[in-house]
């Protein structure tokens, strides 16, 4: 089985799947399962948050420019009087699998474009907000000690998972052994910089206990007077936060397609369109997303996409230490430095963080463990392809 393995991860690297294929190749097939049925989970509820988010802040614009629409597509039931779906959410989640499917060429040139605005309205907040900000809104800074800042780092953790979205679709990014850890990186460093300064400017020119549950960077401009701005900044919001839902989208059907190409899934879904794109998991995510974002309120959204995200980066962490010295002599063109202690670190992180959440968030993901035990047990163990000694081609082997 070890040699197998071994050869598994000589053969398919790069290769789509992010930490499913790892995880397959370097602890099994049962580990690599679980994990890819978590991120399928994290990564389709991910979809839904975000495009929650964004109809907020369209939401937000209209109103601004004296658009009102009815009241019972504004939201999901429950968030407000007369709310019945949040049809901008639907439409979102829809409208990305569709790009989705017309390739990677495509898409990935709006996204390249959705990226520059985003970035752009994010710095423009920064350097206009840093005047407005007020130093007594700023202290204490941690009002609630580093526990605070620990059950707030758990709940919005899926915020920094987009990074790992990029290694999903590592058979279709080009010199991807070379490109894609470095994009990673560097994309972790700039977007930490640049979330921090955001909010730091947001807490600043709003008390936190007065900061808006919707549309916030665009209230908390709104309300020290500068409306112009806060319409500017709802429309970068909208564009770039579609950027989120690309990634997360283009993630989960990309580890569909891997588990469903390794013949744990149907190989129906692992059936690419004229594009090369997988299009049968990209819409059935689509439409699952839609169904969650249009029917589900966000905070309830959001508690079902960390715990299994933390989880999978501690069997990863492991992953690296395991794969270094069971096989030292495999070829890497990236190294994890500081060996073991970088991802030590990172196994010890995430179980804090995993304690810092909700018990009904530990109730839904054991539900869904038990339903992927299930899957396994019925479909997956019965058709692995490499369970029954098949290879599994990809297009760079």
């Amino acid at each position: 089985m070890r040699c197998a393995l071994l050869r598994r991860v000589r053969r398919t690297d790069p290769r789509a799947g992010s930490a499913y294929t790892y995880g397959y190749a370097v602890l099994g097939e049962a580990v690599g399962w679980f994990i890819g049925w978590d991120l399928l989970l994290e990564y389709t509820a991910i979809v839904a948050v975000v495009a929650i988010g964004v109809s907020q802040y369209f939401s937000f614009l209209l109103n601004a420019i004296g658009i009102h629409l009815p009241t019972w597509m504004l939201g999901a039931p429950g968030t407000g009087a007369g709310h019945h779906i949040d049809l901008f959410a639907v439409i979102l989640c829809l409208g990305v699998a569709w790009l989705l499917n017309l390739g990677m060429k495509t898409s990935a040139k709006v996204e390249t474009w959705l990226v520059f605005v985003k970035i752009a309205i994010v710095l423009a907040v920064i350097v206009v907000g840093v005047f407005y900000v007020k130093s007594d809104n700023l202290t204490p800074y941690m009002p609630y000690g580093w526990s605070g800042v620990a059950t707030g780092a758990a709940t919005v953790f899926f915020a920094v998972f987009g990074y790992d979205a990029m290694s999903t679709a590592a058979e279709e990014a080009k010199d991807a052994e070379r490109n894609l850890p470095k994009a990673i990186i560097l994309s972790l460093a700039i977007a930490m910089v640049l979330y921090l300064l955001a909010a730091t400017v947001l807490t600043g020119m709003v008390d936190y206990k007065n900061l808006a549950d919707s549309a916030a960077f665009a209230e908390a401009f709104n309300s020290v007077g500068v409306t112009a701005f806060a319409k500017v900044v709802a429309f970068g919001a909208i564009v770039g936060i579609i950027t989120v839902l690309y990634s997360f989208t283009l993630g989960a059907s990309r580890v569909w397609f891997a588990i469903s190409r390794d013949g744990l899934l149907p190989a129906w879904f692992a059936k690419t369109n004229k594009h090369q794109s997988p299009s049968r998991p990209t819409w059935i995510i689509g439409v699952v997303a839609a169904a969650i974002a249009g029917f589900v309120k966000i905070g309830d959204a959001a508690e079902l996409t960390n715990i299994g995200i933390l989880l999978a980066f501690v069997v990863v962490s492991a992953a690296v230490i395991v794969l270094r010295y069971r096989s030292p002599e495999l070829p890497r063109t990236f190294k994890t430095p500081f060996m073991p202690i970088t991802p030590l670190i990172g196994i010890g992180f995430s179980i804090w963080l995993v304690t810092k959440l909700q018990e009904a968030t530990w109730i839904r993901f054991v539900v869904w463990f038990l339903i992927g035990a299930i899957v396994y047990a019925a479909y997956g163990y019965r058709h692995s392809k490499v369970g029954q000694g098949e290879a599994v081609q990809t297009n760079d082997a």
